[in-house]
């Protein structure tokens, strides 16, 4: 396997449902692993690969909605679909506020799972490639002086040179050189991708 394949990571202290939805997910071709609380979740290594988490609400000790603060409290942006017999409008609210992608009532179809995982694989995917372009864009920044920086700031407000140089009070010859420099360190070669290059920046 490659770190490209996916792997879904199932929580759930039905040892029965955790076989099943695992069941389910080899039918389609997508790998599992399962837990049967969050304490074994948090203790494990997992692999670091595209996929989602399948949280079931109650948990013995912490809770999967507990787990999800948690999770989004240290940055960790995996998608995450829900699972409970015991649903009700509140805590799916609240799951859902907080970034939840899905929620799903027991029982549930193999379809839904099947849907509900497969567009969360896609989602952590686009994260990925988001986050991986984001900090390739990040190392291109730190190579530009604080005076290019300015001058790149100022090139996405969309001024121009003679303004530039009026704000910085540079001379507009002074500006064109940093703003080749700009063009040239961020891999540039229009204006507009390096708006949508610092916008990633903003982003990430």
């Amino acid at each position: 396997m490659t770190d490209a394949t996916p792997l879904v990571t199932i929580v759930d202290d039905d040892e029965g449902m955790r076989e099943s939805v695992g069941e389910i997910l080899r039918s389609v071709g997508i790998a599992s692993v399962g837990f049967g609380s969050t304490a074994e979740l948090l203790a494990a290594t997992v692999p670091d690969r595209p996929g989602c988490l399948l949280l079931d609400v109650r948990l013995p000790g912490l809770s999967g909605l507990e787990l999800q603060t948690k999770l989004a409290a240290a940055g960790n942006r995996k998608p995450i679909i829900f699972m409970t017999g015991y649903g009700d409008v509140p805590m799916t609210v609240r799951a859902m506020k907080a970034g939840a992608l899905d929620f799903l009532q027991k029982p549930f179809r193999d379809q839904d799972i099947i849907d509900a995982v497969t567009a969360a694989i896609e989602k952590d995917r686009e994260q990925r490639s988001q986050l991986s372009a984001t900090m390739e864009i990040s190392k291109l920044a730190a190579t530009l002086t604080p005076r290019e920086t300015q001058v790149m700031d100022a090139v996405i407000r969309g001024l121009l040179n003679k303004q530039i140089a009026h704000e910085l009070q540079l001379s507009e010859i002074t500006v064109k050189i940093h703003r080749g420099n700009v063009m040239r360190k961020m891999k540039s070669g229009s204006v507009a991708d390096l708006v949508r290059k610092a916008e990633l920046l903003r982003a990430g």
